[in-house]
């Protein structure tokens, strides 16, 4: 018997910003913005990019025992969501180089969980432009498509400028502006006229 797709046509949001809506309530994601890394059928995967941790990238390096550079060990860390909080995600740029986990994202966007990068982010022999987050955010199947469909995330396609030059504070209200969107404009009682 051949398979039986309900879902007519299934986008996947990889390579998308999520920006928390107003009315999104769980305090894990208030004024979030995810990108979103991995999306399917079996559930998502993103990092949240626009909540800077009060830890420095230097405590992984020492963690790790690594000798580093003294100015790329100040850069913060950030909180990538809820889950798995003690592993390390790092969003860099694309095509600079594979390391043993690097995962192309889009043409402009990768994603590498392995140590052999956080040795050579230490050394200046990372990426040129990374974020360093700790943890991440899921969702299990469907789970995702029920949270849009009842407004908790504003989509809006990937950006690398905002992922990486952007300052954090700026992240939400520059991808909402991508598509139009003014965040200020945006009440919690939308639709309860």
């Amino acid at each position: 018997m051949g398979s039986i797709s309900s879902n007519h046509h299934f986008e996947s949001l990889s390579n998308h910003f999520l920006v928390a809506m107003p009315g999104l309530h769980d305090p894990n994601f208030s004024h979030a913005v995810i990108y979103v890394c991995e999306h399917g059928p079996d559930g998502a995967m993103g990092l949240v990019i626009n909540n800077p941790l009060d830890v420095p990238i230097s405590q992984i390096f020492e963690q790790f025992e690594l000798g580093y550079s003294p100015h790329i060990g100040t850069q913060p860390l950030l909180s990538g969501g809820p889950v798995q909080i003690e592993r390390g995600f790092v969003l860099h740029r694309a095509g600079e180089r594979q390391w043993e986990s690097t995962r192309t994202i889009s043409g402009e966007v990768s994603l590498t969980a392995s140590r052999d990068i956080i040795s050579d982010i230490a050394i200046e022999r990372g990426p040129s432009e990374l974020i360093i987050t700790l943890g991440y955010a899921g969702w299990g199947p469907g789970q995702l498509e029920e949270e849009l469909a009842h407004n908790a995330w504003l989509t809006v396609p990937g950006d690398a400028d905002i992922l990486f030059n952007t300052p954090f504070e700026r992240r939400a209200s520059a991808a909402a502006a991508k598509i139009g969107i003014d965040l200020n404009m945006l009440s919690t009682d939308a639709g309860h006229a």
